[in-house]
Protein backbone atom coordinates (compact mmCIF):
# COMPACT_ATOMS: atom_id res chain seq x y z
CA UNK A 1 0.00 0.00 0.00
CA UNK A 2 1.29 3.52 -1.22
CA UNK A 3 1.65 6.35 1.39
CA UNK A 4 -0.94 8.08 -0.60
CA UNK A 5 -3.38 5.57 -0.11
CA UNK A 6 -2.61 4.98 3.90
CA UNK A 7 -3.11 8.86 3.98
CA UNK A 8 -6.26 8.25 2.61
CA UNK A 9 -7.59 5.28 4.34
CA UNK A 10 -6.15 7.06 7.72
CA UNK A 11 -8.80 10.17 6.80
CA UNK A 12 -11.73 7.27 6.26
CA UNK A 13 -11.30 5.80 9.25
CA UNK A 14 -10.80 9.19 11.43
CA UNK A 15 -14.23 10.23 9.49
CA UNK A 16 -15.94 6.93 10.41
CA UNK A 17 -14.42 7.18 14.19
CA UNK A 18 -15.66 11.26 14.37
CA UNK A 19 -19.13 10.00 13.00
CA UNK A 20 -19.68 7.44 16.00
CA UNK A 21 -18.44 9.31 18.19
CA UNK A 22 -20.52 12.13 17.45
CA UNK A 23 -23.94 9.71 17.79
CA UNK A 24 -23.01 8.08 20.32
CA UNK A 25 -22.07 11.31 22.22
CA UNK A 26 -25.86 11.98 23.86
CA UNK A 27 -25.10 8.60 25.67
CA UNK A 28 -22.90 10.29 27.38
CA UNK A 29 -22.73 13.86 27.16
CA UNK A 30 -24.40 15.89 29.95
CA UNK A 31 -27.46 18.25 29.22
CA UNK A 32 -25.00 21.59 29.31
CA UNK A 33 -22.33 20.13 27.05
CA UNK A 34 -25.58 18.61 24.48
CA UNK A 35 -27.24 22.14 24.60
CA UNK A 36 -23.67 23.87 23.84
CA UNK A 37 -23.04 21.51 21.25
CA UNK A 38 -26.55 22.44 19.46
CA UNK A 39 -25.65 26.21 19.46
CA UNK A 40 -22.57 25.25 18.05
CA UNK A 41 -24.62 23.20 15.44
CA UNK A 42 -26.67 26.45 14.71
CA UNK A 43 -23.86 28.60 14.34
CA UNK A 44 -21.99 26.27 12.03
CA UNK A 45 -24.44 25.91 9.60
CA UNK A 46 -25.18 30.16 9.36
CA UNK A 47 -20.76 30.78 9.40
CA UNK A 48 -21.27 28.51 6.16
CA UNK A 49 -23.32 30.16 4.80
CA UNK A 50 -21.66 33.55 5.37
CA UNK A 51 -18.22 31.73 4.34
CA UNK A 52 -19.39 31.06 1.17
CA UNK A 53 -20.61 34.61 0.22
CA UNK A 54 -17.59 36.66 1.46
CA UNK A 55 -15.32 34.14 0.96
CA UNK A 56 -16.23 32.83 -2.19
CA UNK A 57 -17.98 35.78 -3.53
CA UNK A 58 -15.83 38.61 -2.14
CA UNK A 59 -19.26 39.95 -1.03
CA UNK A 60 -19.00 41.84 2.49
CA UNK A 61 -21.83 41.15 4.80
CA UNK A 62 -22.63 42.79 7.91
CA UNK A 63 -26.31 41.91 7.92
CA UNK A 64 -26.21 38.03 8.62
CA UNK A 65 -28.36 38.78 11.94
CA UNK A 66 -31.30 39.44 10.00
CA UNK A 67 -31.51 36.37 7.65
CA UNK A 68 -30.40 34.03 10.82
CA UNK A 69 -33.29 35.84 12.64
CA UNK A 70 -35.56 35.37 9.80
CA UNK A 71 -35.38 31.52 9.94
CA UNK A 72 -35.74 31.47 13.46
CA UNK A 73 -39.01 33.67 13.56
CA UNK A 74 -40.33 32.73 10.27
CA UNK A 75 -40.41 28.94 11.34
CA UNK A 76 -41.63 30.20 14.91
CA UNK A 77 -44.80 32.39 13.27
CA UNK A 78 -44.90 29.67 10.83
CA UNK A 79 -45.27 26.84 13.08
CA UNK A 80 -46.83 28.53 15.91
CA UNK A 81 -50.40 27.91 17.82
CA UNK A 82 -52.86 30.39 15.95
CA UNK A 83 -54.84 30.44 18.76
CA UNK A 84 -51.87 32.34 21.00
CA UNK A 85 -53.02 35.44 22.86
CA UNK A 86 -49.68 37.01 22.57
CA UNK A 87 -47.83 35.63 19.04
CA UNK A 88 -49.92 33.97 17.33
CA UNK A 89 -48.76 31.67 14.45
CA UNK A 90 -50.21 29.76 11.05
CA UNK A 91 -50.02 26.40 12.64
CA UNK A 92 -48.48 24.81 9.94
CA UNK A 93 -46.33 21.04 9.96
CA UNK A 94 -42.75 22.31 11.27
CA UNK A 95 -41.51 20.49 8.27
CA UNK A 96 -43.04 22.76 6.21
CA UNK A 97 -42.59 26.05 8.55
CA UNK A 98 -38.95 24.92 8.41
CA UNK A 99 -39.15 25.51 4.52
CA UNK A 100 -41.15 28.64 3.84
CA UNK A 101 -38.80 29.97 6.94
CA UNK A 102 -35.87 28.86 4.85
CA UNK A 103 -37.68 30.29 1.24
CA UNK A 104 -38.63 33.28 3.03
CA UNK A 105 -34.79 34.09 3.80
CA UNK A 106 -33.92 33.33 0.13
CA UNK A 107 -36.76 35.87 -1.05
CA UNK A 108 -35.13 38.21 1.04
CA UNK A 109 -31.75 38.02 0.33
CA UNK A 110 -32.99 37.75 -3.46
CA UNK A 111 -34.49 41.54 -3.19
CA UNK A 112 -31.35 42.81 -1.41
CA UNK A 113 -29.37 40.93 -4.29
CA UNK A 114 -29.33 44.50 -6.76
CA UNK A 115 -27.90 46.50 -3.74
CA UNK A 116 -25.08 43.77 -3.14
CA UNK A 117 -24.53 43.81 -7.25
CA UNK A 118 -24.22 47.33 -6.62
CA UNK A 119 -21.62 47.90 -4.00
CA UNK A 120 -18.28 46.50 -3.14
CA UNK A 121 -16.29 46.21 0.38
CA UNK A 122 -17.12 48.57 2.98
CA UNK A 123 -19.90 50.26 1.52
CA UNK A 124 -21.66 46.98 0.85
CA UNK A 125 -21.07 45.72 4.65
CA UNK A 126 -22.36 48.68 5.72
CA UNK A 127 -25.44 48.53 3.39
CA UNK A 128 -26.10 45.04 4.84
CA UNK A 129 -25.76 46.63 8.26
CA UNK A 130 -28.64 48.77 7.73
CA UNK A 131 -31.08 45.18 7.40
CA UNK A 132 -30.04 44.32 11.22
CA UNK A 133 -31.11 47.69 11.79
CA UNK A 134 -34.50 47.60 9.99
CA UNK A 135 -34.72 43.71 11.46
CA UNK A 136 -34.24 44.77 14.89
CA UNK A 137 -36.86 47.55 14.47
CA UNK A 138 -39.43 45.08 13.03
CA UNK A 139 -38.80 42.19 15.74
CA UNK A 140 -39.50 44.74 18.25
CA UNK A 141 -43.00 46.35 17.03
CA UNK A 142 -44.34 43.76 14.74
CA UNK A 143 -46.07 41.94 18.30
CA UNK A 144 -48.87 39.69 16.65
CA UNK A 145 -45.77 38.29 14.81
CA UNK A 146 -42.95 38.32 17.14
CA UNK A 147 -43.55 38.56 20.38
CA UNK A 148 -42.14 42.11 20.32
CA UNK A 149 -40.14 42.84 23.49
CA UNK A 150 -41.26 39.66 25.02
CA UNK A 151 -40.34 37.39 22.23
CA UNK A 152 -42.72 34.09 21.05
CA UNK A 153 -42.26 30.53 21.83
CA UNK A 154 -41.07 28.06 18.92
CA UNK A 155 -42.77 24.83 18.82
CA UNK A 156 -40.69 21.31 18.74
CA UNK A 157 -39.57 19.96 15.73
CA UNK A 158 -42.41 17.04 14.48
CA UNK A 159 -42.29 14.69 11.40
CA UNK A 160 -43.98 11.33 10.44
CA UNK A 161 -45.83 11.52 14.42
CA UNK A 162 -42.47 11.97 16.23
CA UNK A 163 -41.12 14.77 18.30
CA UNK A 164 -38.05 16.46 19.03
CA UNK A 165 -39.36 17.59 22.40
CA UNK A 166 -40.00 15.59 25.93
CA UNK A 167 -43.18 14.20 24.49
CA UNK A 168 -44.75 11.67 21.66
CA UNK A 169 -42.85 9.47 22.54
CA UNK A 170 -42.84 10.72 26.21
CA UNK A 171 -40.46 7.76 27.45
CA UNK A 172 -38.23 7.33 25.40
CA UNK A 173 -35.10 5.17 26.59
CA UNK A 174 -31.60 4.44 24.50
CA UNK A 175 -29.61 2.10 26.14
CA UNK A 176 -30.65 2.93 29.43
CA UNK A 177 -30.65 7.04 28.55
CA UNK A 178 -33.65 8.45 28.31
CA UNK A 179 -33.92 10.29 25.49
CA UNK A 180 -35.80 14.35 25.96
CA UNK A 181 -35.61 17.19 23.91
CA UNK A 182 -31.50 17.86 23.80
CA UNK A 183 -30.46 14.38 22.90
CA UNK A 184 -33.53 14.44 20.17
CA UNK A 185 -32.68 17.82 18.81
CA UNK A 186 -28.70 16.49 19.02
CA UNK A 187 -29.43 14.22 15.77
CA UNK A 188 -31.51 16.56 14.10
CA UNK A 189 -28.55 19.20 14.64
CA UNK A 190 -26.16 16.64 13.43
CA UNK A 191 -28.26 16.23 10.26
CA UNK A 192 -28.31 20.00 9.06
CA UNK A 193 -24.63 20.09 9.51
CA UNK A 194 -23.85 17.31 7.33
CA UNK A 195 -26.67 18.30 4.80
CA UNK A 196 -25.39 22.35 5.10
CA UNK A 197 -21.35 20.98 5.45
CA UNK A 198 -22.15 18.83 2.07
CA UNK A 199 -23.69 21.17 -0.37
CA UNK A 200 -21.12 23.81 0.39
CA UNK A 201 -18.32 21.05 0.30
CA UNK A 202 -19.69 20.33 -3.01
CA UNK A 203 -20.55 23.78 -4.59
CA UNK A 204 -17.18 25.31 -3.90
CA UNK A 205 -15.95 22.43 -6.06
CA UNK A 206 -18.48 22.81 -8.81
CA UNK A 207 -18.14 25.26 -11.88
CA UNK A 208 -20.62 27.82 -10.11
CA UNK A 209 -17.91 27.99 -7.66
CA UNK A 210 -15.45 28.15 -9.56
CA UNK A 211 -16.79 30.93 -11.08
CA UNK A 212 -17.48 32.60 -7.72
CA UNK A 213 -13.77 32.60 -6.63
CA UNK A 214 -13.15 34.32 -10.31
CA UNK A 215 -15.62 37.18 -9.30
CA UNK A 216 -14.27 37.49 -6.15
CA UNK A 217 -10.68 37.75 -7.55
CA UNK A 218 -11.69 39.88 -10.56
CA UNK A 219 -15.01 40.90 -12.35
CA UNK A 220 -13.95 41.98 -15.27
CA UNK A 221 -11.70 39.30 -15.81
CA UNK A 222 -15.28 36.99 -14.95
CA UNK A 223 -17.06 38.96 -17.30
CA UNK A 224 -14.72 38.41 -20.22
CA UNK A 225 -14.83 34.74 -19.18
CA UNK A 226 -18.43 34.69 -19.78
CA UNK A 227 -19.46 34.23 -15.90
CA UNK A 228 -22.74 36.38 -15.57
CA UNK A 229 -21.29 38.56 -12.53
CA UNK A 230 -24.63 39.84 -11.17
CA UNK A 231 -26.37 36.51 -11.43
CA UNK A 232 -23.89 34.61 -9.40
CA UNK A 233 -23.08 37.54 -7.46
CA UNK A 234 -27.39 37.45 -6.38
CA UNK A 235 -26.88 33.48 -6.09
CA UNK A 236 -24.60 33.73 -3.63
CA UNK A 237 -26.09 36.12 -1.36
CA UNK A 238 -29.58 33.95 -1.90
CA UNK A 239 -27.91 30.31 -0.62
CA UNK A 240 -26.00 32.66 2.20
CA UNK A 241 -29.18 33.33 3.10
CA UNK A 242 -30.94 30.09 2.88
CA UNK A 243 -28.03 29.04 5.33
CA UNK A 244 -28.20 31.66 7.24
CA UNK A 245 -31.97 30.82 7.93
CA UNK A 246 -31.34 27.01 8.75
CA UNK A 247 -28.83 27.86 11.55
CA UNK A 248 -31.75 30.31 12.66
CA UNK A 249 -34.18 27.35 12.83
CA UNK A 250 -32.04 24.69 14.67
CA UNK A 251 -31.61 27.92 16.97
CA UNK A 252 -35.15 28.53 17.85
CA UNK A 253 -35.48 24.83 18.24
CA UNK A 254 -32.76 24.74 20.80
CA UNK A 255 -33.86 27.66 22.74
CA UNK A 256 -37.40 27.40 22.59
CA UNK A 257 -37.86 31.03 23.34
CA UNK A 258 -36.60 33.56 21.09
CA UNK A 259 -36.40 37.14 21.45
CA UNK A 260 -34.68 40.13 19.46
CA UNK A 261 -31.71 41.15 21.27
CA UNK A 262 -30.37 37.77 20.26
CA UNK A 263 -30.35 38.84 16.45
CA UNK A 264 -28.80 42.28 16.75
CA UNK A 265 -25.18 43.98 15.20
CA UNK A 266 -22.94 41.57 17.58
CA UNK A 267 -24.75 38.40 16.36
CA UNK A 268 -23.48 39.64 12.92
CA UNK A 269 -19.41 40.29 13.59
CA UNK A 270 -19.76 37.17 16.01
CA UNK A 271 -20.15 35.95 12.32
CA UNK A 272 -17.45 37.27 10.70
CA UNK A 273 -14.93 36.52 13.65
CA UNK A 274 -15.42 32.80 13.21
CA UNK A 275 -15.13 32.59 9.44
CA UNK A 276 -12.03 34.98 9.74
CA UNK A 277 -10.87 32.76 12.46
CA UNK A 278 -11.16 29.40 10.64
CA UNK A 279 -10.25 31.20 7.41
CA UNK A 280 -12.29 33.37 5.42
CA UNK A 281 -14.01 30.86 1.97
CA UNK A 282 -12.73 27.36 3.72
CA UNK A 283 -15.57 25.26 4.94
CA UNK A 284 -13.94 23.21 7.31
CA UNK A 285 -12.16 26.60 8.64
CA UNK A 286 -15.96 28.42 8.99
CA UNK A 287 -16.96 25.06 11.03
CA UNK A 288 -13.77 25.25 13.39
CA UNK A 289 -14.45 29.28 13.92
CA UNK A 290 -18.03 28.58 14.81
CA UNK A 291 -17.20 25.71 17.16
CA UNK A 292 -14.51 27.66 18.82
CA UNK A 293 -16.67 31.25 19.14
CA UNK A 294 -20.00 29.31 20.32
CA UNK A 295 -18.23 27.77 22.65
CA UNK A 296 -15.70 29.74 24.51
CA UNK A 297 -17.76 32.17 26.39
CA UNK A 298 -19.73 28.99 27.32
CA UNK A 299 -16.96 26.73 28.87
CA UNK A 300 -15.29 30.64 30.57
CA UNK A 301 -18.53 30.90 31.97
CA UNK A 302 -19.31 27.77 33.61
CA UNK A 303 -15.88 27.20 35.18
CA UNK A 304 -15.58 30.72 36.20
CA UNK A 305 -15.45 29.82 39.41
CA UNK A 306 -12.02 27.78 38.56
CA UNK A 307 -10.35 30.85 37.14
CA UNK A 308 -9.47 33.46 39.49
CA UNK A 309 -9.13 36.46 36.89
CA UNK A 310 -13.01 35.79 35.85
CA UNK A 311 -15.98 37.47 38.09
CA UNK A 312 -18.38 35.68 39.69
CA UNK A 313 -22.12 36.83 38.47
CA UNK A 314 -23.52 40.04 40.09
CA UNK A 315 -19.81 41.25 40.20
CA UNK A 316 -17.77 43.83 39.26
CA UNK A 317 -14.39 42.72 37.16
CA UNK A 318 -14.25 40.88 33.79
CA UNK A 319 -17.04 38.73 33.03
CA UNK A 320 -16.75 34.97 30.70
CA UNK A 321 -18.41 36.86 28.01
CA UNK A 322 -15.80 40.16 28.32
CA UNK A 323 -12.87 37.57 28.72
CA UNK A 324 -14.11 35.68 25.30
CA UNK A 325 -14.25 38.87 23.16
CA UNK A 326 -11.02 39.92 24.52
CA UNK A 327 -9.74 36.76 23.11
CA UNK A 328 -11.45 36.61 19.77
CA UNK A 329 -9.77 40.39 19.28
CA UNK A 330 -6.58 39.21 20.03
CA UNK A 331 -7.17 35.80 17.62
CA UNK A 332 -8.21 37.82 14.84
CA UNK A 333 -5.39 40.44 15.06
CA UNK A 334 -2.72 37.67 15.61
CA UNK A 335 -4.40 35.78 12.57
CA UNK A 336 -4.57 39.14 10.20
CA UNK A 337 -0.60 39.60 10.82
CA UNK A 338 0.63 36.07 11.00
CA UNK A 339 -2.06 33.61 9.52
CA UNK A 340 -4.23 35.51 6.74
CA UNK A 341 -5.59 32.01 5.90
CA UNK A 342 -7.26 31.08 9.40
CA UNK A 343 -7.00 27.86 11.22
CA UNK A 344 -7.62 26.13 7.81
CA UNK A 345 -4.60 27.56 6.61
CA UNK A 346 -2.19 26.18 10.07
CA UNK A 347 -4.22 22.94 9.33
CA UNK A 348 -2.83 22.87 5.61
CA UNK A 349 0.42 23.85 6.19
CA UNK A 350 0.97 21.37 9.15
CA UNK A 351 -0.41 18.31 6.82
CA UNK A 352 2.31 19.88 3.97
CA UNK A 353 4.75 20.13 5.87
CA UNK A 354 4.59 16.56 8.04
CA UNK A 355 4.37 14.83 4.21
CA UNK A 356 7.55 17.28 3.28
CA UNK A 357 6.51 18.33 0.13
CA UNK A 358 3.57 20.72 -1.15
CA UNK A 359 0.55 18.76 -1.82
CA UNK A 360 -1.86 19.21 -4.08
CA UNK A 361 -4.25 22.62 -4.39
CA UNK A 362 -7.66 21.64 -2.48
CA UNK A 363 -10.47 24.30 -3.54
CA UNK A 364 -11.59 24.11 0.52
CA UNK A 365 -8.43 25.72 1.85
CA UNK A 366 -7.71 29.56 0.82
CA UNK A 367 -4.41 29.46 1.46
CA UNK A 368 -4.17 29.58 -2.43
CA UNK A 369 -6.59 32.34 -2.68
CA UNK A 370 -5.75 34.87 0.22
CA UNK A 371 -7.21 37.71 -1.69
CA UNK A 372 -10.16 38.39 0.10
CA UNK A 373 -8.63 38.12 3.41
CA UNK A 374 -6.21 40.80 2.49
CA UNK A 375 -8.47 42.90 1.00
CA UNK A 376 -10.88 42.55 4.64
CA UNK A 377 -7.14 43.13 6.44
CA UNK A 378 -7.06 46.52 4.25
Amino acid sequence: MSRQQTVRLARRLALVALVVVALAAPLSLRAFWLQSGLFAMAAIISAIGLTLLVGRSGQLSLGHAFFVAIGAYGYSYLAGDPGSPLASGLGWPPVLALLGAVLAAALAGALFSPISGRLRGIYLGLASLGLVFLGQHILFNATPVTGGYNGRNAEPFRIFGFTFGDSNPADLVVLGVRYGELERLWYLGLLFVAVAWWCAHNLVRSRPGRALATIRDSEVAAGVMGVNVARFKAAAFIVSSMYAALGGVLMALVFGRIVPESFGLLMSVEFLVMIVIGGIGSVGGAVAGAVFVTLLPLVLNRYSDLLPLLAQPGTSGISAADLSRIIYGLAIILILLFAHDGLAGLARRLRTSRRGADGPTDPDHPMSEPSTTKELAR
